[in-house]
């Protein structure tokens, strides 16, 4: 198979639905070796499949994000079984869409530990390899929630935040060593994302937020940027958007 990222080898997190899955397909179709994870081990072989019924090739990692054996495995699975690693999504995330005073603590660590402490284990331990090498690309889905703040979204807009913040610092840290670190900031996305926790299906079928795909579609385009360039921060909305 041939494609812009042939001999290319990513690791995407949160990858059994939504974004992370539209990611997947979307790498693979380019070329891209996958190392996917997520919890959900039957999604994450149906995703496999798919993978290869594409002519991709997959390893998958069952496991939780915010555990660091999780992340090492998948970095010694990108090293052991494709001889590298050269691009980190980092697209886990939950939400939960509440007033402040509403909020329990146990909310807030979730919502931090998930969205923050996983995109800090996975670069933490991608990012050696990527020096090693010389190269690498490192993405974190964010929000827009990360750029500005929405009543009754208080905590998880501080998480996004966090990733905001932890980009633009990584991407003056180790951009000498040939590494390229951004984010990307969609707004809603029709994805089981907080289905339960501000969100219901009716509400996202119903909805005109963006498709996974188009998120997809500009992860690829910041993973294909020619070498002497690279994307930092993409905001994106959907054409549904009111004007005012």
């Amino acid at each position: 198979m041939s494609g812009k990222l042939t001999g290319k080898t990513a690791i995407i997190t949160g990858a059994s639905a939504g974004i992370g899955w539209a990611c997947a397909m979307a790498l693979a179709a380019e070329g891209a070796n996958l190392v996917v994870t997520a919890r959900r081990a039957e999604r994450l072989a149906e995703l496999a499949m798919a993978i290869d019924a594409a002519g991709g090739r997959a390893a998958t990692v069952v496991g939780d994000a915010v555990e660091e054996a999780t992340a090492l495995q998948c970095v010694a699975e990108a090293v052991e079984n494709f001889g590298g690693l050269d691009i980190l999504i980092n697209n886990v995330g939950v939400g939960n869409y509440k007033n402040l005073v509403d909020t329990s603590v146990a909310e807030y660590d979730e919502l931090m530990v998930t969205n923050m402490r996983s995109t800090f284990l996975f670069t933490r331990h991608a990012a050696p390899v990527m020096i090693g090498q010389g190269a690498g690309t490192i993405l974190t889905v964010s929000s827009i929630a990360g750029i500005y703040g929405f009543p009754g979204e208080a905590v998880y807009c501080s998480t996004k935040f966090a990733q905001v913040g932890f980009t633009q610092a990584l991407d003056k840290e180790l951009r000498p060593h040939g590494i390229k670190v951004g984010v990307i900031c969609p707004g809603g996305v029709k994805t089981e994302f907080a289905l339960g926790k501000g969100r219901t299906e009716q509400s996202v079928a119903e909805s005109e937020m963006l498709d996974p795909e188009d998120v997809a579609g500009v992860v690829l385009m910041a993973c294909t940027q020619s070498p002497q360039s690279r994307i930092i921060e993409v905001q994106m909305r959907t054409m549904a958007e009111p004007l005012a």
